[in-house]
Protein backbone atom coordinates (compact mmCIF):
# COMPACT_ATOMS: atom_id res chain seq x y z
CA UNK A 1 0.00 0.00 0.00
CA UNK A 2 2.98 2.37 0.48
CA UNK A 3 4.33 1.20 -2.15
CA UNK A 4 1.15 2.41 -4.00
CA UNK A 5 1.28 5.67 -2.42
CA UNK A 6 4.62 6.39 -3.30
CA UNK A 7 4.54 5.64 -6.98
CA UNK A 8 1.16 7.72 -7.19
CA UNK A 9 3.06 10.31 -6.06
CA UNK A 10 5.76 10.64 -8.09
CA UNK A 11 3.02 9.99 -10.89
CA UNK A 12 1.67 13.94 -9.67
CA UNK A 13 4.68 15.39 -9.05
CA UNK A 14 5.67 14.43 -12.80
CA UNK A 15 3.05 15.60 -14.09
CA UNK A 16 2.75 19.19 -12.18
CA UNK A 17 6.21 19.61 -13.81
CA UNK A 18 5.71 18.55 -17.27
CA UNK A 19 2.70 21.07 -17.45
CA UNK A 20 4.62 23.58 -16.06
CA UNK A 21 7.59 23.52 -18.57
CA UNK A 22 4.94 23.11 -21.32
CA UNK A 23 3.08 26.41 -19.88
CA UNK A 24 6.41 28.67 -20.54
CA UNK A 25 7.10 27.84 -24.23
CA UNK A 26 6.85 30.94 -26.26
CA UNK A 27 3.84 31.79 -27.85
CA UNK A 28 3.06 31.04 -31.15
CA UNK A 29 2.87 33.61 -34.39
CA UNK A 30 -0.68 34.93 -34.61
CA UNK A 31 -1.42 35.58 -38.19
CA UNK A 32 -4.58 37.60 -39.25
CA UNK A 33 -6.24 37.51 -42.78
CA UNK A 34 -6.49 41.56 -43.39
CA UNK A 35 -9.32 42.59 -45.75
CA UNK A 36 -7.64 44.02 -49.28
CA UNK A 37 -9.61 47.03 -48.16
CA UNK A 38 -7.45 47.54 -44.73
CA UNK A 39 -4.11 47.47 -46.22
CA UNK A 40 -2.15 50.53 -46.81
CA UNK A 41 -2.22 51.25 -50.37
CA UNK A 42 1.86 52.80 -50.42
CA UNK A 43 2.76 49.63 -48.47
CA UNK A 44 0.66 46.96 -51.03
CA UNK A 45 1.82 48.79 -54.53
CA UNK A 46 5.54 48.74 -52.87
CA UNK A 47 4.76 44.91 -52.46
CA UNK A 48 3.83 43.99 -56.01
CA UNK A 49 6.55 46.08 -57.85
CA UNK A 50 9.19 44.76 -55.86
CA UNK A 51 7.77 41.51 -56.43
CA UNK A 52 7.41 42.35 -60.16
CA UNK A 53 10.82 43.64 -60.17
CA UNK A 54 12.11 40.07 -59.47
CA UNK A 55 9.80 38.10 -61.68
CA UNK A 56 10.24 40.12 -64.49
CA UNK A 57 13.84 39.39 -64.27
CA UNK A 58 13.17 36.22 -65.66
CA UNK A 59 11.60 37.92 -68.97
CA UNK A 60 14.70 40.54 -69.51
CA UNK A 61 17.94 39.49 -68.10
CA UNK A 62 18.36 42.67 -66.04
CA UNK A 63 18.12 43.24 -62.54
CA UNK A 64 17.75 46.60 -60.80
CA UNK A 65 19.37 45.84 -57.25
CA UNK A 66 17.12 46.72 -54.12
CA UNK A 67 17.85 49.72 -52.27
CA UNK A 68 18.08 49.91 -48.69
CA UNK A 69 15.20 51.64 -48.55
CA UNK A 70 13.78 49.62 -50.04
CA UNK A 71 14.86 45.86 -48.53
CA UNK A 72 16.36 44.27 -45.36
CA UNK A 73 20.05 43.64 -46.09
CA UNK A 74 19.82 40.43 -45.24
CA UNK A 75 17.48 40.51 -48.30
CA UNK A 76 19.72 42.58 -50.65
CA UNK A 77 22.53 40.48 -50.13
CA UNK A 78 20.97 37.06 -51.21
CA UNK A 79 18.83 38.36 -54.51
CA UNK A 80 21.74 38.44 -56.66
CA UNK A 81 21.37 38.48 -60.62
CA UNK A 82 22.88 34.84 -60.55
CA UNK A 83 20.72 33.30 -58.16
CA UNK A 84 18.00 34.88 -59.74
CA UNK A 85 19.40 33.29 -63.50
CA UNK A 86 19.15 29.70 -62.53
CA UNK A 87 15.30 30.19 -61.23
CA UNK A 88 14.27 31.81 -64.06
CA UNK A 89 15.73 29.38 -66.49
CA UNK A 90 13.83 26.52 -64.63
CA UNK A 91 10.79 28.61 -64.74
CA UNK A 92 10.63 29.65 -68.14
CA UNK A 93 11.09 26.40 -69.35
CA UNK A 94 8.24 25.31 -67.04
CA UNK A 95 5.59 27.92 -67.01
CA UNK A 96 6.59 30.40 -70.04
CA UNK A 97 7.15 33.83 -69.75
CA UNK A 98 6.19 35.97 -67.12
CA UNK A 99 2.99 38.36 -67.16
CA UNK A 100 1.70 40.02 -63.77
CA UNK A 101 1.02 39.51 -60.49
CA UNK A 102 -2.13 39.21 -59.11
CA UNK A 103 -2.77 39.98 -55.61
CA UNK A 104 -4.62 37.66 -53.25
CA UNK A 105 -4.58 37.57 -49.89
CA UNK A 106 -2.74 39.63 -47.38
CA UNK A 107 -1.85 38.69 -43.33
CA UNK A 108 -0.31 40.10 -40.81
CA UNK A 109 1.50 38.54 -38.37
CA UNK A 110 0.81 40.14 -34.96
CA UNK A 111 3.60 39.41 -32.96
CA UNK A 112 6.24 40.69 -35.22
CA UNK A 113 3.80 43.27 -37.34
CA UNK A 114 5.05 41.47 -40.45
CA UNK A 115 2.66 41.84 -43.50
CA UNK A 116 2.51 39.01 -46.16
CA UNK A 117 1.88 39.96 -49.04
CA UNK A 118 0.29 37.08 -51.72
CA UNK A 119 0.28 37.35 -55.23
CA UNK A 120 -0.81 35.06 -57.80
CA UNK A 121 2.01 34.93 -60.37
CA UNK A 122 0.63 34.60 -63.99
CA UNK A 123 2.51 32.72 -66.67
CA UNK A 124 1.94 32.15 -70.55
CA UNK A 125 1.72 28.49 -69.86
CA UNK A 126 -1.84 27.68 -68.62
CA UNK A 127 0.07 24.87 -66.11
CA UNK A 128 1.49 27.50 -63.92
CA UNK A 129 0.04 27.85 -60.25
CA UNK A 130 2.73 29.65 -58.43
CA UNK A 131 2.50 32.09 -56.05
CA UNK A 132 4.81 34.95 -54.74
CA UNK A 133 5.19 35.71 -51.20
CA UNK A 134 6.62 39.22 -50.49
CA UNK A 135 7.03 39.85 -46.78
CA UNK A 136 7.11 43.49 -45.36
CA UNK A 137 8.48 44.40 -41.84
CA UNK A 138 7.67 47.19 -39.29
CA UNK A 139 9.35 49.54 -41.46
CA UNK A 140 8.03 49.10 -44.68
CA UNK A 141 11.10 47.19 -46.04
CA UNK A 142 10.90 43.66 -47.59
CA UNK A 143 12.62 41.46 -45.33
CA UNK A 144 11.34 38.25 -47.45
CA UNK A 145 10.55 37.05 -50.98
CA UNK A 146 9.64 33.29 -51.49
CA UNK A 147 7.70 31.50 -54.68
CA UNK A 148 6.31 28.45 -54.62
CA UNK A 149 3.31 26.36 -55.68
CA UNK A 150 0.12 27.56 -55.34
CA UNK A 151 -1.92 26.46 -51.86
CA UNK A 152 -5.56 27.21 -50.80
CA UNK A 153 -5.15 27.04 -47.18
CA UNK A 154 -2.32 29.56 -46.48
CA UNK A 155 0.29 28.70 -43.96
CA UNK A 156 2.25 30.76 -42.71
CA UNK A 157 6.21 29.90 -43.38
CA UNK A 158 9.41 32.80 -44.05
Amino acid sequence: MKKLIVILSLIAVVGCKSKKAHQSEPKADEIVKLALSQVNNSQKNKAYELGKRVLSTCNTSKFKPFTSSEATTSVINNITIEKLSKTCAKYRQWYGTFKDLELAEVYLNTNDQTTVYRFRALYTKKVANKELRVFMNSDNLVSAIKTSDWVDPFTYNQ
